[in-house]
């Protein structure tokens, strides 16, 4: 695949105090097809990909780094509007949200064509790391660069899960920020609706 791809979902990050972060992202609309994939990294910062196919993982570990790659079914449900619930391999997760802060409230005022747009992305990456210290663009894996059109924010308030059975303790800020890619998530854990693009070189040899 080449040209400019885009995946659009939510994307959710959170830390435990157990030194385990998670990074889903749930994509109902993709090139792929609807897909979820989890980023984990570990507290010896071992990073962890968790994808679906084996055309997602090539994708995804073509865009980010990653010390190993499982590719295992996972399955992501929200049971309610407020909660969601990851099953992947050894991960099992369940978060729940909360209201939606003033920054979320920012995000939703700016229409969703507009924010889904590369150009608009790409006038916030400035704003962005000057408020939150997170970039909205720049270059990824293999010559690839990603836009990520933010749309909404919900603070994750409470978060449940356990890896190869072992509990991760309760919810806890993304610290240290998760490596897999110039991009990262919020320190406060959170849930963002997101539209991301990644352009894709006609000479890259991805799936």
């Amino acid at each position: 695949m080449t040209g400019r791809l885009r995946f659009d979902g939510w994307i959710l990050g959170a830390g435990t105090t157990s030194g385990t972060r998670v990074v889903v992202g749930h994509w109902p609309r993709s090139p792929l097809g609807p897909l979820s994939d989890v980023m984990v990294q570990r507290p010896d910062e071992h990073r962890v990909l968790l994808a679906p196919s084996a055309a997602a993982a090539e994708f995804i570990a073509a865009t980010y780094a990653f010390d190993e790659v499982r590719v295992l079914d996972v399955g992501v449900h929200r049971p309610d509007e407020r909660t969601w619930t990851v099953s992947a391999g050894p991960l099992r997760l369940t978060v729940r949200t909360g209201r939606r802060p003033p920054l979320g409230w920012l995000l939703r005022a700016v229409p969703a064509p507009l924010a889904r747009t590369p150009a608009w992305v790409g006038l916030l990456d400035r704003p962005a790391r000057l408020v939150t210290g997170l970039r909205t663009t720049g270059s990824a894996g293999n010559g690839r660069t990603e836009w990520y059109g933010v749309q909404d924010l919900h603070a994750v308030t409470a978060a449940d899960g356990s890896w190869d059975g072992e509990p991760l303790g309760g919810l806890a800020p993304v610290r240290p920020p998760v490596s897999f890619g110039f991009g990262s998530v919020p320190p406060r854990p959170s849930v963002v609706r997101v539209t991301t693009t990644v352009r894709v070189p006609s000479d890259d040899q991805g799936p």
